[in-house]
């Protein structure tokens, strides 16, 4: 997803590596899997990428569907069973 970001140019490498290199620093115990997505979650926030409501809408859809995929397959997006905010008549 950053290389992607990246390379459509909606923020340099240099900026980056800045982001990534202040959450390494700042959490040096952390997994660097984590700081990445830290980062990541960081850089779209400060360009204004994604809103906190699309962010955790996302961060829902991808946790559903990687409830409703089987171990050792791939995680799909598209198997995020959608969530319907019911009211009753």
């Amino acid at each position: 997803m950053v290389v992607r970001l990246h390379e459509r140019g909606h923020f340099t490498w240099p900026e980056w590596a800045e982001m990534l290199g202040a959450e390494l620093k700042a959490q040096p115990e952390r997994a660097y899997y984590e700081s990445w997505l830290v980062a990541l979650e960081r850089m779209t926030a400060a360009k204004a990428l994604l809103s906190d409501a699309e962010r955790l809408d996302r961060v829902a859809a991808w946790d559903r569907a990687a409830r409703a995929t089987p171990h050792g397959q791939p995680i799909l997006l598209e198997n995020a069973a959608p969530v319907f905010d019911f009211q009753p008549v």
